[in-house]
């Protein structure tokens, strides 16, 4: 008897078939069978009129640590995400040392805007080897999930307030070569690191992969390939900044040392400047010609992303402003009043050196959010332009005049540059090639201040109902085979007889994302972004019900995927040529 028998749905299987009307059977946690199912079933389910599609893998999540607390790995459960790749970064909590846990959680509140409140009630410890630290996951899981081993944790490990500042010795670099090797063998993914200018750790110092030597980073990608199943995350200045040309050679050198592909986060796709969009996509060029593999990652909807001149956020990442907005707040605000200092600071995100976030000095377009005294109030939801044009000031001064009358704390939401029609198509192109991938959510980092995890919903609902740029098929391949196959997940991201059981049936008509709120809800009352689904009727994991109606069902159905195990190798055997 099957477990559930799901009738006359539109299955689309992820390969990028068309979609045809088939009934699926589930048994014991796999597919087992699709087409026309007489069997009898536990459970049977009319699909008539509903989407049937593999689980969706999101390839760059930071969910290390809420897992611990959230084994759902919320929102992305309820929006049909059933795996999740964390670990990114160079950012792990393990291994790890007694001594240095407030550290790592100080340093995850910083780069990835975690709240420490809620790191410091919520991530208990008690494990110091990767090994541990899987185990403490193992079987307590709501959905699939798969841990990078990151570079930070490495060196912090290996070195302690020394990797912050030194380079490693050779018995330093050897250990830590052990270290991973150890991780890889318990069922780590592979490994990720970080050399970009916006990881500072707790103490304002950069965070311990940056010091690291390329000869480092090269020596420990080999590692890499001595073991089944795994792969490459890296993050350099040039993912913001525009790659140089030695970034493109490390890149490709380190997908050659581990024979496996490397991704790296995040491409931004922006009309306006074509040309920088294809220098990025160079790394993936030059790669496939030197026999490597390297893929960008890109998000495929404009993620919801608020501000503010209080809280670290992407302000705080442009040249000049982090010295600004990294001061105590009496001080903050006094600078922000002088008018050679806002001159500085707008000269600043217009310059050269801003790179990524000059797409923010468009300060006519932000919208004001939630406003904290009574002079402000009238102003929410509406555009600093607008104000600016009442007031007689300029965009900038009147933005200023704002949070500093609300001491700092005006929620500020900008309009993303890259949501005109040539983005999209632009976008769309990218995404359908093989030198860019649906990724990037960041999801359970950035809590209060973005909200990437939603984006299988809304992209489905933007390419259904609104810009059809791909068709539906194409879309869903997008977001499960295509991510399920560059990591070699065994058996995961399709809908076929054998296959783990991890799907999502969804109304086409009704699919995607409410309004984002703020939801206090994380340990010590932390707040952070959140959103509902809409249109999810149900998700599976290996075969159990997870999601029903959009909510989810508390099952802790998930896998702790482990390399070799759950992973097959993706090799990058030499002359691959990349698709243009």
């Amino acid at each position: 008897m099957l477990d559930y028998l799901i009738r006359n749905a539109s299955v689309i299987d992820g390969t990028g078939e068309p979609a045809r009307q088939a009934d699926v059977g589930i048994r014991d946690g796999r597919i087992a069978s699709v087409g026309e199912v007489d069997d009898e079933a536990a459970e049977v389910i009319d699909a008539t009129g509903l989407v049937l599609c593999p689980g969706f893998v999101d390839p760059h999540t930071h969910y290390d640590a809420q897992l611990l607390w959230d084994p759902f790995a919320s929102p992305s459960n309820i929006h049909g995400v059933t795996t999740t790749i964390s670990g990114n970064c160079g950012f792990t909590l393990a291994p790890l040392k007694a001594d240095d846990v407030q550290w790592t959680l100080e340093m995850l509140a910083e780069v990835e805007g975690m709240p420490l409140a809620a790191l410091t009630e919520g991530v208990g410890g008690g494990w110091t080897s990767f090994a541990e630290y899987l185990d403490q996951l193992d079987g307590k899981l709501g959905i699939n999930a798969a841990f990078l081993v990151g570079h930070c944790a490495l060196r912090r490990f290996v070195m302690g307030a020394e990797g912050t500042e030194n380079e490693a010795s050779p018995e330093q670099l050897d250990a830590m070569k052990t270290e991973l090797r150890a991780a890889l063998e318990a069922g780590g993914l592979g490994f990720s690191s970080s050399q970009s200018f916006t990881h500072d750790d707790g103490d304002g110092r950069p965070v311990p992969s940056r010091v690291a030597t390329t000869d480092e980073v090269l020596a420990l990608a080999q590692v890499v390939s001595e073991y089944e199943g795994t792969t490459l995350e890296y993050i350099t200045d040039g993912c913001l900044k525009g790659f140089t040309d030695e970034e493109i050679e490390r890149l490709t050198a380190m997908s050659l040392a581990a024979n496996r592909p490397l991704n790296w986060n995040v491409l931004t796709v922006d009309s306006n400047d074509p040309g920088q969009v294809e220098r990025q996509l160079e790394a993936s060029t030059y790669a496939a010609e030197h026999g490597a593999r390297v893929v960008a990652l890109t998000m495929p909807i404009l993620v919801p992303m608020n501000m503010s001149f209080l809280t670290r956020c992407a302000l705080t990442l442009i040249p000049y402003w982090d010295e600004i907005l990294t001061l105590p707040v009496a001080e903050r605000m006094e600078k922000l009043r002088d008018p050679e200092i806002r001159r500085r600071m707008d000269e600043a995100i217009h310059s050269e050196a801003a790179g990524v976030f000059q797409r923010f000095n468009r300060y006519a377009d932000y919208e004001i959010g939630d406003t904290f005294s009574e002079e402000n109030r009238p102003l929410e939801g509406r555009k600093v332009g607008d104000i600016a044009a009442e007031w007689g000031k300029k965009p900038f001064d009147t933005l200023l005049d704002i949070v500093l009358a609300d001491e700092l704390k005006t929620v500020i939401w900008p309009k993303p540059l890259e949501g005109d029609d040539a983005s999209w198509k632009m976008r769309m192109e990218l995404i359908d090639s093989e030198r860019a991938m649906v990724g990037g959510s960041d999801g359970g980092a950035h809590l209060d201040r973005m909200l990437g995890s939603i984006y299988p919903t809304v992209f489905l609902a933007d390419m259904i109902r609104r810009r059809k740029l791909l068709s539906i098929e194409r879309t869903v391949q997008l977001m499960t085979d295509v991510p399920a196959r560059l990591f070699g997940l065994r058996e995961r991201g399709r809908v076929v007889p054998g296959w783990h059981a991890d799907l999502v049936l969804f109304d086409p008509e009704e699919i995607g994302a409410s309004k984002v709120r703020l939801a206090t809800d994380l340990p010590a009352d932390s707040a952070r972004l959140f959103s509902q689904a809409k249109g999810i009727h149900r998700v599976w994991v290996n075969g159990r019900v997870t999601v029903v109606d959009n909510e989810s069902t508390g099952e802790l159905a998930g896998t702790l995927l482990r390399s070799g195990r759950d992973t097959e190798t993706v090799s990058v055997p030499a002359g691959a040529v990349a698709a243009t």
